[in-house]
C-alpha cells in the first residue's frame, strides 16, 4: 500500500484526473477521492483509470478481516468489472463514508439530546450526526452493514454510466448493452471501462441507479465469452502482499531524519512520573532525546533498542493514586455480585416475581487481554504547522482529534494516514499512543515512530472487563427452565469506553463519569434465544480501579461462556441429553436449531456421555440488522501441561455468504482466538502492573497445539451477517463442556485453568 497524498483525511480533483459532477456525497463536503492522471472518479467509492485500473476506496481498518477485499468485491460484482483490475486505497475520514449502523448501535455511548430520535441507522438526525462528526470507526462487526448498499449504488451508478457512453458511440439504446469482465458489451461491439470512463464523466446516472437482481454472493457465477456460465472465486487482494512482506504495516512507516521512540509508562491507574536518573543515560550510543510526561517517560534514539535501553537505564518511578490489584478487583466483583444493587436489563413473561431458584451456580471472568501480533505503534511528523500521524486506528477521526487537542492543533491541520493493523481485536478503538506520539515528535522537532513494547502494550491496554455472574434457575418437575435469574457484577465497560472515545476522556475521568449507570452492551447475549417463559437479568454495575475496554466478541465472550455451561448442567443435573435439551427451548429459532443438528452430526455427537470427552455449545450474535448463529461442538481432554483440544466441530448461519473463503478464514481465526481466551489470554495485577507481561504467558493455543477444525457454512437467504465475531463465544462453554464429560470436573472460570483442576 503506497503512501501517497490520496490517503489524507482531504482530497480534490488535482493531476489532470477527472471528478465525475454528481454524487451521493453530501453537498456540503469535497470529494474524498483525489484521481491522479488518467484517472477518472465516481462518487466517493471508485475511481477508473485509462488503463482500466479500477480503485475502491475502503473507508474501514483492514485488521486482518479482509474488508479491503470485501468492499471491492460488492463493486466488482455489481460494477461488472474484472477482478484482476481491481485496486484498493485506504478511504480518508471524511462525513461522505460515515457508519450509520454503528452510530445506531453506539448511540448510548455518543448521549444523542433526544435517545428516541438515534436509535436506528436510517433516522435523519443520528445520520447527520455520524456525517458531522466524520464517524467511520470500524468495530462490532457492521462493515458490510454500512457499506454494501453504497458501494453498490455507486458501481451501479458508474456501470450505467459507462454503458451510456458506449451507446452514444455505438447508437444505441444504454439499456440494451451489458457490462462484464471490464467491457461495456452490445451484441458483438465492446469497449472497455477505461476507454469509456472519461466519457462517461459527463452523463448523468438513472435515480434510482439500475442494481443487479441478486445482491453480491460467493460463489458468484458470470457469463464468459462464449455466452457460457462460469463460477468465479475472488481471492484477498492483500494476500500476495502479506505473504511477499510487502504490504505496509504502522510499524513498516520510514520517513527521512526519523528517529524512535520508546516509552514507560506508570503503574495502573493515574500513576505520575516522580523521577529519573537522567545521567545513567548519557554514555548510550545514538540517544537523541528525553520527553517527559506527566504519566510516562520516553526516550527517542537513531534505533529503538537504544531508546528502551536508555528507559532502562533511568530508571523511572512512579507514584499511583489507585494502585490496581487483583485481590481488590476480585474482592468488589464477590461483594457486587452478592450484595450489589442491581439494575434490570431484560426481562420476560413474570421475570422473578415468585421465584424460588432450585439451582443457583457462580461464573468468574479474569481480565481478557487482545495479545495483538503488532503492539501499538505511531510515527508522528510536526513540520510548518502541520501534525501527520500514520497509525493503524479503528476510530481515526477520534484519534487525530485527540492528538490535534494534546499539542494546542486545530484538527484542520491535522493528517491522518490510516495504516492496516497486524491484529486489532478492538485495541486500535484506543487513541492514547497518538496523543504521546504527537507531544514526543513536537518536542524531539524530528519525525518519530513511537514503538510501545510488549510490556508497555499489556500495561497500558485496556482490557475485556473482569466479571461475576451468578445464574439460577427455578424448575418443573421434569428438569426443565419454568424461571431463570441472572446477576451479572461488571463495570459498565461500554459506557466507559463511550466516555474515552467520544469525550477524550481520562481512563479514571471516564470511570467516574459512568459509576452506578447500568450497561446493557456489558450483558449482551443475555437476551437469550432460548423461550425460558419467566426471564430476570440485572446488571450490578461495580466500580473498579481498573480501566474496561472493547475486545473481541465483547460481552458475548463471557455471558455465552455463562449461560452455554449453565444450560450444560442443568441438563447432565436432569438426566437429560445436552443438545435435545437445548431444542426443547428454541421453538422461536429453527435456524439454531438447524445448526446444533448440523454440528452434531459432523462431530458425529454421542450425547456427550462420560469419557468421551464432547462438549457443546451454541449461541446467536444480532448486529447491523442481521443474525448471525453458530453451534459448536469441541472435543477435548485434561493431561500433563494442561488442556488439549483435538477438534473443533462448528456450523455456522451468517445468511448470504458473500465471500466463502473469507467467511471461513473468519470463523475458524475466531474460534482460535475463543480458544485463547478459553485457555489463557488473561491477566493479573500486582501492584498496578499485569502478571502477564509477554505474549508466552498468555497461554496462547501454538500451532502445534491447534485443533482440527471443521465448519460447515448453511446456505441461507438471510441478511448477510459478519463473521469477524461469531467464532469467538461458543468455543469456551464447549471446551468446559468438554473436560466435564472427559474428566467429570465442572469448570467456572475464564481462564478455564484459573482455579486448577
Amino acid at each position: 500500500m503506497k503512501l501517497t497524498r490520496r490517503n489524507v483525511l482531504a482530497g480534490a480533483a488535482v493531476g489532470g484526473g477527472l471528478l465525475v459532477a454528481w454524487s451521493f456525497i453530501p453537498r456540503s463536503y469535497e470529494s474524498p477521492l483525489e484521481p491522479q492522471e488518467g484517472e477518472t472518479a465516481f462518487d466517493a467509492w471508485l475511481k477508473i483509470a485509462e488503463d482500466g485500473v479500477i480503485t475502491v476506496a475502503v473507508p474501514q481498518l483492514e485488521m486482518g478481516q479482509g474488508i479491503t477485499t470485501l468492499l471491492p468485491q460488492v463493486v466488482a460484482m455489481e460494477l461488472g468489472a474484472d477482478w484482476r483490475q481491481i485496486a484498493v486505497e485506504p478511504a480518508p475520514v471524511s462525513g461522505a463514508y460515515a457508519n450509520f449502523p454503528l452510530a445506531a448501535r453506539w448511540s448510548a455511548l455518543w448521549e444523542p439530546t433526544i435517545p428516541a430520535l438515534a436509535n436506528e441507522a436510517d433516522e435523519f438526525w443520528l445520520q447527520r450526526w455520524a456525517q458531522a462528526n466524520r464517524f467511520t470507526a470500524t468495530a462490532e462487526g457492521v462493515s458490510m452493514a454500512a457499506y454494501e448498499m453504497p458501494c453498490r449504488l455507486a458501481a451501479a451508478s458508474a456501470r450505467a454510466m459507462l454503458e451510456m457512453a458506449a451507446a452514444e458511440r455505438w447508437q444505441v439504446d444504454w439499456e440494451q448493452c451489458d457490462a462484464s469482465g471490464g467491457f461495456v458489451i452490445h451484441g458483438e461491439q465492446r469497449l472497455t471501462f477505461g476507454e469509456l470512463a472519461a466519457e462517461a464523466a459527463g452523463f448523468s446516472p438513472p435515480s434510482p441507479p439500475p442494481l443487479r437482481s441478486e445482491p453480491p454472493s460467493d460463489p458468484a457465477m458470470v457469463a464468459g465469452e462464449d455466452g457460457e456460465e462460469r463460477e468465479i472465486s475472488f481471492p484477498r487482494l492483500d494476500l500476495p502482499s502479506k505473504v511477499d512482506g510487502s504490504w505496509l504495516f504502522a510499524g513498516d512507516v520510514r520517513l527521512p531524519d526519523m528517529v524512535y521512540a520508546a516509552i514507560r509508562h506508570g503503574p495502573r491507574d493515574r500513576a505520575e512520573l516522580t523521577g529519573y536518573d537522567v545521567e545513567e543515560a548519557a554514555g548510550i550510543r545514538g540517544l537523541v532525546g528525553i520527553v517527559r510526561g506527566k504519566r510516562w517517560l520516553a526516550a527517542a534514539a537513531t534505533n529503538w533498542w537504544a531508546a528502551e535501553q536508555a528507559l532502562t537505564a533511568m530508571n523511572p518511578r512512579f507514584a499511583a493514586e489507585n494502585i490496581v490489584r487483583t485481590e481488590r478487583i476480585e474482592a468488589s466483583l464477590d461483594n457486587g455480585v452478592r450484595r450489589g444493587a442491581a439494575q434490570r436489563i431484560h426481562e420476560r413473561g413474570q421475570a422473578d416475581a415468585g421465584y424460588s431458584p432450585d439451582f443457583a451456580l457462580r461464573y468468574d471472568i479474569a481480565p481478557g487481554v487482545h495479545a495483538t501480533l503488532e503492539t501499538a505503534t505511531v510515527t508522528a511528523r510536526l513540520a510548518d504547522g502541520r501534525l501527520e500521524l500514520w497509525m493503524a486506528s479503528q476510530a481515526p477521526e477520534a484519534a487525530r482529534a485527540a492528538a490535534a487537542k494534546a499539542i494546542g492543533m486545530s484538527s484542520a491541520d491535522v493528517v491522518l494516514y490510516p495504516m492496516p493493523a497486524g491484529g486489532s481485536f478492538d485495541r486500535r478503538l484506543e487513541h492514547e499512543q497518538a496523543i504521546e506520539a504527537a507531544l514526543i515528535a513536537r518536542e524531539i522537532g524530528k519525525p518519530v515512530q513511537l514503538v510501545w513494547s510488549r510490556g508497555e502494550e499489556q500495561l497500558a491496554l485496556q482490557p475485556r472487563p473482569p466479571a461475576a455472574g451468578l445464574i439460577g434457575a427455578q424448575l418443573t418437575t421434569d428438569g426443565r427452565i419454568n424461571a431463570m435469574r441472572v446477576r451479572v457484577a461488571v463495570p459498565p465497560a461500554a459506557r466507559e469506553f463511550g466516555q474515552r472515545l467520544f469525550n477524550n476522556s481520562t481512563s479514571w475521568a471516564a470511570i467516574e463519569a459512568v459509576q452506578g449507570e447500568a450497561d446493557p452492551l456489558a450483558l449482551e447475549g443475555l437476551d437469550m434465544p432460548y423461550a425460558i417463559p419467566n426471564l430476570a437479568v440485572d446488571h450490578i454495575p461495580v466500580e473498579l480501579p481498573l480501566p474496561a475496554g472493547r475486545m473481541r466478541g465483547n460481552a458475548h465472550g463471557y455471558t455465552c461462556f455463562m449461560l452455554e455451561s449453565f444450560i450444560d448442567e442443568l441438563a447432565t443435573r436432569g438426566g437429560h441429553e445436552p443438545m435435545s435439551y437445548r431444542i426443547a427451548m428454541l421453538g422461536g429459532d429453527a435456524l439454531l436449531v438447524d445448526c446444533l443438528q448440523r454440528a452434531a452430526r459432523l462431530s458425529e455427537w454421542d450425547g456427550g456421555a462420560r469419557g468421551t470427552g464432547q462438549g457443546m455449545a451454541c449461541h446467536r450474535l444480532t448486529a447491523g440488522g442481521a443474525t448471525g448463529r453458530i453451534a459448536v461442538v469441541a472435543s477435548a481432554a485434561a493431561g500433563e501441561g494442561g488442556v488439549r483440544v483435538s477438534r473443533i466441530h462448528a456450523a455456522v448461519n451468517i445468511g448470504r455468504v458473500v465471500n466463502r473463503d473469507i467467511a471461513l478464514q473468519q470463523i475458524e481465526g475466531g474460534l482460535m482466538f475463543g480458544l485463547g481466551n478459553a485457555l489463557g489470554c488473561a491477566t493479573g495485577y500486582d501492584e498496578g502492573r499485569p502478571t502477564a507481561q509477554r505474549l508466552a504467558d498468555l497461554q496462547i493455543p501454538t500451532l502445534a497445539e491447534a485443533p482440527q477444525i471443521t465448519v460447515e457454512l448453511v446456505e441461507s437467504a438471510e441478511e448477510s451477517f459478519d463473521p469477524g465475531e461469531i467464532g469467538v463465544p461458543a468455543i469456551a462453554p464447549a471446551v468446559a463442556n468438554a473436560l466435564y464429560s472427559a474428566t467429570g470436573l465442572r469448570l467456572r472460570r475464564l481462564p478455564l485453568l484459573s482455579g486448577g483442576l
